[in-house]
């Protein structure tokens, strides 16, 4: 496993798929690196890739929108993509593009720890969770692995083209809240 000084500098100098050579920035994440709770997206887009950080642009703005209106707090989160560079068009990734990114997600992942995992949309939860579900069936039940549990829900870009989404993220991640003061509870023996 990689430390946090390595895993960049091997992102940065990653040149694994097609993805590599279009990028302005390499986005690995942003939050704290050892957060109860981690939120996987599916790649960065334009903003992202222009700043070097994820969810930074529309979607990324309403995730810390409801985040806030949550009470969550930003030392209670990090926020990473399951790639690190923005596939053209804002695309989905592709199965070879995520392929090559995975080993560095999964070293994040053992590097911060969570609690829980929340699988923003489809790619996050194919690529955290299993290869062949549908976020429309998994979406908002609860799948406990060895170490962490893991919450798949919709990306907040879904809002951004359809808002009947909004009340169901919004539950997902109501959800979330409730369970990391759940676990933190049972933690401190209350």
């Amino acid at each position: 496993m990689l430390n946090w000084d390595q895993l960049n500098s091997t992102c940065t100098n990653c040149r694994n798929c097609d993805l590599a050579g279009a990028r302005t920035n390499i986005v690995i994440g942003r939050g704290n690196p050892s957060a109860p709770i981690m939120f996987i997206g599916e790649g960065p887009g334009e903003q992202e890739d222009m700043q070097g950080l994820p969810f930074v642009g529309p979607a990324g703005q309403l995730l810390d929108t409801l985040l806030e209106a949550l009470k969550f707090k930003p030392d209670e989160y990090y926020i990473a993509n399951v790639v690190k560079c923005r596939p053209p068009n804002n695309r989905v990734p592709n199965e070879e593009e995520a392929e090559k990114c995975l080993p560095y997600l999964r070293n994040q992942v053992s590097l911060i720890r969570p609690r829980i995992i929340v699988c923003l949309g489809s790619t996050a939860a194919k690529y955290v969770v299993a290869r062949d579900i549908k976020i429309t069936q998994i979406r908002g039940q609860w799948i406990e692995r060895k170490k962490f549990w893991i919450m798949p829900t919709f990306h907040p870009a879904a809002l951004l083209r359809d808002q009947s989404k909004k009340e169901l993220l919004f539950k997902d991640i109501k959800e979330v809240k409730k369970k990391i003061n759940q676990l933190e509870s049972e933690e401190s023996g209350g």
